[in-house]
């Protein structure tokens, strides 16, 4: 029995290595390159196409190994993609190319929020969806997602990467 679960946690953290991988490789896909889509936002994809449908036909032994992935491995994941940025690479973009992102990043938060009041969502998951998107993009929901315990907090940020 005991070796059975650890092949299921095995094959779990397996199938969700085949995504990372598969990510990569669809990555590389000049029509990825051309629209400027990552790994990452293509790993974001299909897991959202793996929760709506694939999930539900697992066996449930797969279940702790991408718990584990989602969790474990997922927050050293982006711990060391947080790494990559030095104030080397701010100080190499150049003045002028701050001053532009911090306007695109202030526009992406205040038209959220504003699209959020058009849209009559609560101020508070307008705000989390605007400022997420406006910093990193989906990085900080996953995040979000991943670490928080508060089942409140939990929901409203699972409404705002939906």
């Amino acid at each position: 029995m005991i070796q059975e679960a650890k092949a299921g946690k095995l094959n779990g953290i397996f199938l969700m290595a085949l995504f990372a991988c598969a990510s990569f490789y669809i990555g590389e896909w000049n029509f990825f390159r051309e629209i400027s889509f990552s790994p990452m936002i293509i790993g974001i994809i299909l897991g959202m196409i793996y929760a709506n449908t694939l999930r539900m036909n697992l066996p449930a032994t797969w279940t702790p190994g991408i718990q584990y992935c989602s969790k474990r491995i997922l927050r050293l994941g982006i711990i060391l993609y947080g790494f990559r940025l030095t104030l080397q690479n701010v100080a190499d973009v150049g003045l002028a190319a701050i001053v532009i992102d911090t306007i695109i990043v202030t526009v992406t938060i205040l038209g959220g929020v504003w699209i959020g009041r058009l849209l009559k969502m609560d101020r508070e998951t307008a705000l989390l969806t605007s400022i997420g998107s406006g910093i990193c993009g989906a990085a900080p929901f996953t995040v979000a997602r991943v670490t928080c315990r508060i089942p409140a907090i939990s929901q409203t940020v699972t409404s705002a990467v939906t």
